[in-house]
């Protein structure tokens, strides 16, 4: 009886060590689902007509990024996206934005301010937004080659500081 309790207690710490490890290989605020999620539907057009559709990434990581003009947090970490989509090799992960029904007006002079080199989808009614359902501004969600969301980060991060450029980098492993 001694034997199995002593067992027992090893099984369930390495059960909790290998858990918090894998916790701990996620950089702060990404959250991994459990199991994950279908990706919703996302066919879009940036601002000069140009039509993008998730289903066009199939095999591939992507970053979905829902941001608005008008949201604090988002004015500060389209910079951060900037220079992570610079650092990135070509086909590591496909970056998909997406700006919550503002006036196209409005996010090109934003952008060419705050993150000249990125393009954004459009989504001017809101509709695609309402579907992903993502809770506050920015929200990133990250689908894997058999489209489903197996991470998100909710608000605001710095994309282009090391453990989330790692994270990125190391996606292609997962």
């Amino acid at each position: 009886m001694k034997n199995f309790r002593l067992f027992s207690a090893a099984v369930l710490l390495a059960c909790l060590w290998a858990n918090s490890s894998i916790a701990a290989s996620l950089p702060k605020g990404v959250i991994e689902l459990s199991p994950p999620a279908p990706a919703r539907p996302l066919k879009l057009a940036n601002m000069d007509g140009q039509v993008t559709d998730l289903k066009d990434y199939a095999g591939r990581w992507v970053m979905v990024h829902f941001w608005a003009g008008w949201c604090g947090p988002c004015r500060r970490e389209l910079p951060t996206l900037d220079r992570m989509a610079a650092q990135l090799v070509p086909n590591t992960i496909q970056l998909v934005m997406v700006n919550a029904a503002e006036k196209e007006d409005d996010v090109f002079i934003f952008l060419g301010g705050a993150a000249p080199n990125l393009d954004t989808l459009m989504d001017r009614d809101g509709v695609v937004t309402n579907a992903w359902q993502p809770r506050g501004l920015p929200s990133t969600f990250f689908i894997d080659p058999g489209g489903r969301v197996r991470y998100v980060a909710l608000g605001g991060r710095e994309w282009d500081t090391a453990p989330y450029m790692d994270f990125i980098r190391s996606l292609s492993s997962r």
